[in-house]
Parts: structure tokens; sequence; C-alpha cells
């Protein structure tokens, strides 16, 4: 086979180099790069730059002072069902990666739903593999159009947070193979990454940056992997196992596993010179594809870079798509959207009424969250309220009033101008001398890896917050400190805190992600400035031990009223008005990278809130602004649910295009979410006392595991729970009806590439509602029960009457189980039942086809 241009270039540079050469590409030069060296210099090897994901991008600068567009939540983007938007998102990723200076982009996570406690639920996209795989697929051929390297993360069996370092997952080969393997397949052998994250766990007994059998034998081996196998950060451990297990690449730097380690173990005749070339050159590679190796083109040339995107515009409309409307009552004139005075199309009056004054409620109206914390945030240039967006969008004559109800947080947010502070970071050295000034804004100190202005950690011996705090209102107010390490918070002539702050986990991207915080009170006159410092010494040996890490926040809260208070306000105004709209959702305590969660209630007392507000207003709205399942007791006494995720910086108008009807709410769950905790299949995030996550469930989560568990209870008579929401459901704002099926068989049947056709379904949907509206049509194979799963699905669009025809390919895998008494594959048992409908239970057609005859 005839090498690529990128291939022949690596392997002229690669000549170029010695050993010491060979090994400075194995390892980060510091936090988010590898080069340039000097070494490296003969390869026209420059600087490759890598930036974290999935939700924007980053860059080297982890800092609001430098903005980035921020990307729905990936199971928003699940939830969209529709490769094409995924393609967008990545295209959309790569051009911000550009823009950055990026060269790879640490994206897509494309770990699984296992259960909902997982802290990093709303970085992954579905419970199922094939939605997972074909969604990460698409992201990844975006991404790398664009020029930029993807790396789907985290491979494989990070689908929790609890001990994620030392973890070890127990699964069998079965469960392997048919879940958490196949979306790395799926991706690897259609999209053909560029880069592949190992993740921080072991499976079966052996860390995954050493995993011989799965490194070497399954990604490179069986599906054909070309690329660079990156660690997690920090997630190497041994020179010797990472070598053996096929790791490319050690990060982050300077100090890792190889470097002077490797050069003696080749010397020593423990590591052989051609395993570092076959390493080395897999970097030479990457470096070449992307652009940073002199002498080749990219493998995407400048002039062949798609067109820029619209990120505002690209952002809102991704959002809208993935919204899910799980309730919308009554039947006969559903509530949404809602019909508002003066944007009747006839003038006439709708039949539930027109809307002219408005209740909102709920914190998360006025303070969006529009994405989860980890390693995926990113800090946008702005980000609109819903309240600011809905009463843009609200023709004139309609009122908008608004309570927001019982905070929600158990922590102070980052003190910000609008209440009252103005503040500047001071960067001081070890001898006290000021090394450099930012302007913040807000509250949050926030870097990794590199300092503003240059400064090195080395010279680095503390920090402080300046400003001023002027009130806009008489009495107690609250500043509290949140951090890992010794601060010192003067407020006037006041000292309200001189002491150390002890992290509360071992984990320092928990330590540096969700540190604990202290909270004080200080009364204070409306109007009257004062001074406000908050110093923090930074310890010797910095926070994390191996790179720098900076992360430490002035909290403020107004003076309180009491939460019964709160709601009664918010009860008020909802029995005054035409409508209710309530926000609820998770804080930034939950769904963060590092944590798993202990439960799936909403914090604080916002069921109650919506409780009371329903009862005042039975024409009420929910709007859940969560990352993964939470539990929503009230769901059947308000008259509609819409589940808007993390929605990324254009949420606020997308929520009001939604709610309003320019835009339609066009997302399916992804995922099943519960009525109950006690209801779920799958609890367990805790290893046992070994450090061992058995996966006991095997092949059976989701909507595959309520199923079995219902097969498994039948003729015993005993009611078996069911979600409150079953996988794909989505309502929108129109009705379809399921004509017609077609089936035929291909004649590739017994082919060997496991995602070829092995069959065409033809599926007619008519749109019998009075809008244009979206369907996501899914065919599952299998009988009812446990053995049906999703197969394949599409999105069609149609006018109000109009018919779509909804064209499906069947992958040969989807019709395949793993043996492994014989480890391989094998075709499932003639006859297939072909299952089309609107959920993985709202099934419409079926029909049964031999394929193996």
């Amino acid at each position: 086979m005839d090498r690529s241009p990128q291939e022949a270039a690596a392997e002229a540079a690669l000549a170029e180099l010695d050993l010491p050469a060979k090994v400075a590409l194995l390892g980060g030069t510091d936090m988010w790069s590898v080069g340039p060296d000097s070494a490296l210099s003969p390869a026209g090897f420059g600087r490759l730059v890598l930036s974290d994901g999935p939700a924007g991008v980053r860059g080297e600068n982890w800092s609001p002072e430098d903005p980035s567009i921020a990307l729905p939540s990936p199971t928003a983007i699940g939830a969209t069902w529709d490769p094409e938007a995924a393609r967008t998102a990545g295209l959309l990723l790569a051009q911000e990666a550009r823009r950055k200076g990026a060269h790879v982009v640490l994206a897509p996570t494309v770990n699984l739903h296992r259960t909902p406690y997982s802290g990093r639920h709303f970085e992954a996209y579905s419970e199922d593999p094939q939605l997972t795989g074909a969604l990460g697929a698409a992201l990844v051929a975006g991404l790398q159009r664009g020029g930029v390297a993807a790396t789907p993360k985290h491979y494989v069996g990070n689908d929790a947070e609890t001990d994620r370092f030392t973890v070890d997952v127990r699964a069998d080969g079965r469960t392997l193979r048919e879940l958490y393997l196949e979306p790395f397949e799926r991706i690897v052998r259609t999209a053909r990454p560029w880069v592949v994250m190992a993740a921080y766990n072991s499976v079966n007994g052996v860390t995954m940056s050493e995993h011989d059998v799965l490194n070497n034998g399954v990604l490179r081996g069986e599906w054909g992997f070309d690329g660079v196998l990156v660690s997690d950060w920090t997630g190497a451990r041994s020179t010797l196992g990472c070598v053996r297990g096929g790791l490319d690449l050690a990060m982050p730097g300077p100090d890792t596993v190889y470097g002077e380690h490797l050069v003696a173990a080749v010397r020593e005749g423990r590591v052989s010179a051609e395993t570092v070339d076959v390493l080395a050159r897999r970097v030479l590679l990457l470096a070449a594809r992307v652009g940073v190796l002199d002498g080749v083109p990219p493998a995407v040339p400048a002039a062949e870079l798609p067109a820029p995107l619209d990120g505002a515009a690209t952002v809102r409309g991704l959002a809208a798509r993935s919204f899910v409307l799980l309730r919308n009552e009554p039947a006969a004139a559903p509530l949404l959207p809602l019909a508002v005075a003066g944007a009747e199309p006839s003038g006439a009056e709708p039949p539930g009424g027109t809307v002219r004054r408005i209740a909102v409620s709920g914190l998360h109206a006025s303070a969006l969250r529009f994405g989860g914390g980890g390693s995926s945030q990113v800090f946008p240039e702005h980000v609109r309220t819903p309240l600011e967006a809905l009463r843009a969008a609200l023709p004139p004559g309609t009122e908008v009033s608004y309570e927001p109800g019982p905070d929600p947080r158990s922590r102070l947010a980052a003190a910000t101008a609008a209440d009252g502070f103005r503040l500047t970071a001071v960067l001081h050295g070890l001898d006290d001398a000021e090394l450099a000034r930012v302007e913040q804004r807000d509250g949050s100190v926030r870097w990794m890896g590199s300092l503003p202005g240059g400064v090195s950690f080395a010279d680095l011996g503390r920090v402080e917050l300046l400003g001023s705090f002027t009130p806009g209102e008489t009495g107690t107010h609250r500043l509290a400190v949140r951090g890992v390490g010794h601060f010192r918070l003067e407020a006037g002539d006041r000292v309200l805190y001189d002491a150390e702050l002890q992290a509360e986990s071992d984990d320092p991207a928990a330590a540096f992600l969700n540190p604990p915080q202290r909270t004080f009170l200080l009364d204070a006159e409306a109007g009257e400035p004062l001074s406000v410092r908050l110093r923090h010494s930074v310890p010797a040996y910095g926070v994390g031990g191996l790179f720098g890490l900076i992360s430490f926040e002035l909290g403020y809260g107004a003076p309180a009223v009491s939460e019964q208070e709160l709601t009664e306000r918010a009860v008020r105004a909802a029995a005054e008005a035409d409508c209710a709209v309530v926000f609820v959702g998770t804080t930034d305590e939950s769904e963060v990278e590092g944590v798993d969660r202990e439960s799936l209630a909403l914090p604080g007392r916002q069921d109650e809130l919506v409780a009371h507000v329903a009862r005042a207003n039975p024409r009420t709205v929910v709007v859940v602004n969560a990352g993964a399942p939470v539990l929503m007791p009230w769901r059947e006494d308000v008259a509609a649910v819409l589940l808007c995720w993390f929605p990324g910086e254009a949420g606020g108008e997308a929520l009001a295009d939604v709610l309003l009807g320019a835009a339609e709410p066009g997302g399916r769950l992804p995922t099943s979410w519960p009525d109950a905790e006690d209801d779920l299949p799958v609890r367990q995030v805790v290893p046992d006392g070994d450090g061992r996550l058995p996966y006991a469930e095997g092949p059976y989560i989701g909507y595959r595991a309520w199923q079995h568990r219902s097969a498994g209870s039948r003729g015993r008579g005993a009611a078996v729970p069911a979600p409150a929401y079953w996988f794909g459901h989505g309502l929108g704002y129109t009705r379809w009806e399921y004509e017609s099926l077609n089936i035929t068989a291909l004649d590739g049947a017994r082919g060997n590439d496991p995602y070829g056709a092995v069959a065409r379904v033809t599926v007619r949907v008519r749109n019998s509602g009075e809008r244009t509206g979206r369907e996501v049509v899914q065919l599952y194979l299998g009988p009812a029960g446990p053995e049906r799963r999703l197969a394949a699905f599409t999105v069609v669009e149609a006018a109000a009457g109009e018919v779509a025809e909804a064209r499906l390919e069947v992958p040969l895998r989807a019709v395949q189980t793993w043996d492994d008494a014989r480890l391989t594959w094998h075709p499932a048992e003639d006859p297939h039942t072909f299952a089309v409908g609107r959920s993985a239970v709202d099934i419409r057609l079926a029909a049964e086809l031999a394929l193996w005859k």
C-alpha cells in the first residue's frame, strides 16, 4: 500500500533523530504541549498543542480573560440523535482550536451512561453504544475535517469518578465488547481518529495506559488504529509498563515516565530501540497530519478547510435541537409553545387562551448553568440568561415577573461586578515583589499550566485578589473563601479569615475544580465602598504536585431572605399570571469531574417551589437545567416539562425560541430517566474494599436493564418499576403517524465489515399535526424485552400534513453478539424482528425478516 505524504514525512523525520530526541517526542514539554526542543530541530518538529474539550476549546489558558465558545454539553448533542449535528459541533470545535492555536482537542467523551450517579455523566452522549458510536464518529469526522486531531476518550471503562485513578473495572468479554468497547470500535473503524486517550482506571487488573491486550491487541491489532495513544493527564505510571502497553505520549510534562527513564531503559537493554521508533513514528505522523512537521502539508491544507461557521448561531441551533419536551398537557390544547398576545398569526384566540402575564421563578432563570464542571469547562465571553432572552423576545405588552425562589446552592457564587465588586488579581514573587496583575471579570481565580504575564510557577509566592465592594443594600452580607491552601480575607478594617483550607479529596482535579468553601458575615451600608483583599499563599510544591494549579474564589451572597418568603413571593406571582415558568436544575456542587453524585434529587427546596407554584397556577412549565437525570416528583402535576440539559452559551436565546415556538424542541432522550432512585437498575460507583468495581449487571444497562428486569419478573405477579421516561422519548410540537415499513436484506450480509449494511429499511411517516416538525425514527432489533436493541436511527423533517421517508441502514454489528468461549462475534439467530417507533417501548410498526437464509 502506498504511504501518504504525511507517513513518508514522518519516516524521513524519524531518520534524522537520535535516541534522546525520539524519546523527547513521547512526553509533554509542559502542561499542554510537546516541543519545540532543540534536539528535534533536524526533524522539523514544531510545537504540538493539545487542549481540553468536548464542550468548547479552552486552549492553554484556563481563565475568563481568554474566552471560548461554549457548546451544549455532550448529553445535549446526544439528545439530538443527529450525526449531522455532532459533525457540525466538531467543525465548530476545530474552528475554535485553530483560533486558540491548538492542534489536538481532547474530545469526544464516548464512555457510557452506565448509571446517572456518575459525576461526568453530562460529558458523555448516551446509555446506548450504537447512538454513542454514531455521534462520536460524526464529531471526530467534523473535527478532523477542520484539520484538528480528535481524541476519543477515555479508553475504556471510565464510567464513574470515584477512585478513578485506581479503580479496577471488572467486566466479562461480552460486556466489554457489546457495550463499552463498541463506541470506540465504531469510531476507530469508520472515522479514523488521529489520537485516542487511555483512561486512568484499570480493566480486569491492568491499568489502561499499560493494557497490552486492549491497546495493542484490540485497538491497534483488530481495529487498525494508526494514531497516537495519549495518557490521561498523570495517567502514565511506569516506564516499562507504558512502553509494553503501547502508550505513545505521556502527559503532562516535563517530568514523565519516559524522558531520561526511557533512554536509560534502552541503553540498559530493557527496551529495544525499535520499540521507541514505533512510538516516535506515530507522534511524528500526528505532527505531520496537523501541520507542525516541516516539509509536508497537513492532512487538510488551509485552502481546503471548511467555510467558517457563525459560532453564536450554531450553538443556538444545536441547543434548541437538543431540548427534550417530556410532557405537554392538556392534549387538546397543549401549553407549549406559549401563545403570547400579539404573536398569533391569525389574530384568533388560541384554545388555551392568550398569555399576557408570565411568572418566571427559579434561580436558573437568572443564573443558567450552561456547562458542567471539570476539564470540559470553558469561559464564554457572554451568556444571556433565559430571563433576559425571554423578555427580549416577547412582543410589547407581555409582562414578565421574576422571583428567584430559594437558592439551591449550599455554596456562594463568585463575586461579580453586578454584586458591586471591582477586582484585580496581583501575582507576587517569593521576595514579595509584584510580578504581574490582571483585571478580573469576577472573583474566580483559576490558572492551570501557565500564569498571566509569563510568570513562572517556580517564582510565585502568593496571589492577591484586591479591590472594592460597594453594597447595593444595607444589611448582613456574606463573603466566602473557596480553595485549598492558606488564605487571609480582609474587608474594610476587619480580618474575616486567616487560616488553612484542606482538600476534601486526594484527587487533584477535585481540589482544583470543586474545592471547599468557608463563609463569613459582613455588616455593610448601601452605597458605602469597602476595600477587599483575599491573599492566597502558594505552597512551594504547588497544588497538584506535578504541574502548576492555582484555583481559588471570592464568593458573595446578598443579605438573606427566608426560603419560605422567597417561595411565597414566587407563588403569589404565579397566581396572578396567565402561566408560570419554573426553572430548576443542578448546581456546580454536583455534575462535576472528580466527584460522583450521591443523590438524583434536585438540590435545595426546588421540588417544593415547583409543587407550590403548580398548585397556584395549573398552567405551569418546568424547565430542567441539568446534564444528567434528576428526580421529578411533581412531573404529573405540571402542564409541561422541558429538558434543556447544559445548553451552552446561547441556551437562554434557544430557550426563548422554543418556549415561544420560533423553534421546535427537537431532542429525544439519549438515556432513560428514573422515577425513583430505588428503581435504578445500576447504582454502584464505589469500588469494593479491594478497589474493584464489578460490572455485575453484564451487558444490561439503561433501557436494556429496565427491560431485562421486567422480563425476569414475568409470571411472578410483582409489579416492576419502569422509568419515568424511556430512552428515545420526546414529544416535539407536532404529531407523527407511522404508515409503512419496508425491509430489504442485502447480499453483503455475510461480509466482514462490522459497520457494513446487512439490511435497508424504509419507514414512511406522516406529520399529522399543524406545524412543521422533526422526527427521530428509531429502529430496534430483536424480540420484545432485554435483547431488543437500537440498531439504527435517522432524523426526518416534514411540513404539516406532509409525508417523509426515513431511510435506515442496519450494520452487521447490530445483528451480532460476542461469544466469550470462542472469542469472536457470531450472528444472532433468525428471524430478526424489526421494530420502529418513537422510543424503546413506543413501537409503531414491526416486521420479521431472516437475514441468514
